[in-house]
C-alpha cells in the first residue's frame, strides 16, 4: 500500500506475516482458514459442579450433626452459595431463557431492588410487603415524623449510631446517601 495512515502503519509494523496471513479478510489459496473454537462452558460447569459437591460433602461431613457455633462469615458464605444455587437451578428451570437482568429483577426480592425503596430513604410500601414476606413475623411500617413516637425515637438512635460507626466521612456527609435519607424521612 502506497503512502498508509501513521495508524495503518503502526499497526502493520506490530504484525507478523503470519498473523497477516491469518486474519486476511480476503480469501486466497494456500491461507489457512481461521477455525471456530468450541466453547467449554457447559464442561467447565459440570467441573465447577463436580468441585462444589465434593466440597459440601466434606463441610458437611466436619461440621456434623452435633449443634454449635459457626463463624458468622462460614454462615454467611454458605447461605450466599445456596442462594446463588438456587438462582442458577430457577434460571435453568423457567420456560423461556432471560437475560440474567431481567431474571433477577423478578427472582428477588423488591427490598433489596429499587423498586422496593423509596426516593426519599428507606423503603417503600412494595418494599415493605416483600421483606416481610421474607421475613415471617416481621411488621414493616412507614417512617413516622411524629416527635415523641417511640418507634421513630428507637429507629432515630440506631440509625445516628450506625451513621457514626459503620459509615464512611463521604457517605456520612452526603445528602443523597441512603442513611442520611432515611435520617430525614424520619425527621432525626
Amino acid at each position: 500500500m502506497k503512502n498508509p495512515s501513521p495508524e495503518v502503519a503502526q499497526a502493520a509494523s506490530s504484525m507478523s506475516k503470519s498473523d497477516v496471513k491469518d486474519f486476511a479478510k480476503t480469501k486466497h489459496k494456500g491461507l489457512p482458514v481461521k477455525k471456530e473454537e468450541k466453547d467449554h462452558e457447559v464442561s467447565m460447569a459440570q467441573s465447577q459442579l463436580d468441585s462444589a459437591e465434593k466440597n459440601i460433602k466434606t463441610l458437611k461431613k466436619k461440621l456434623g450433626k452435633k449443634e454449635k457455633n459457626l463463624p458468622a462469615w462460614m454462615q454467611a458464605k454458605i447461605t450466599d452459595t445456596e442462594h446463588n444455587m438456587d438462582a442458577v437451578a430457577s434460571y435453568q428451570e423457567s420456560e423461556t431463557l432471560k437475560t440474567y437482568d431481567q431474571f433477577i429483577a423478578e427472582a428477588s426480592a423488591a427490598w433489596t431492588r429499587k423498586a422496593g425503596k423509596s426516593s426519599e430513604g428507606g423503603l417503600n410500601e412494595k418494599g415493605r410487603r416483600s421483606y416481610e414476606k421474607e421475613n415471617p413475623g416481621s411488621d414493616l411500617k412507614a417512617p413516622s415524623k411524629k416527635v415523641g413516637n417511640p418507634r421513630r425515637a428507637s429507629f432515630c438512635a440506631r440509625m445516628k449510631g450506625m451513621k457514626s460507626k459503620l459509615t464512611s466521612k463521604k457517605t456520612a456527609s452526603d445528602p443523597d446517601s441512603r442513611i442520611n435519607k432515611s435520617l430525614r424521612a424520619w425527621n432525626c
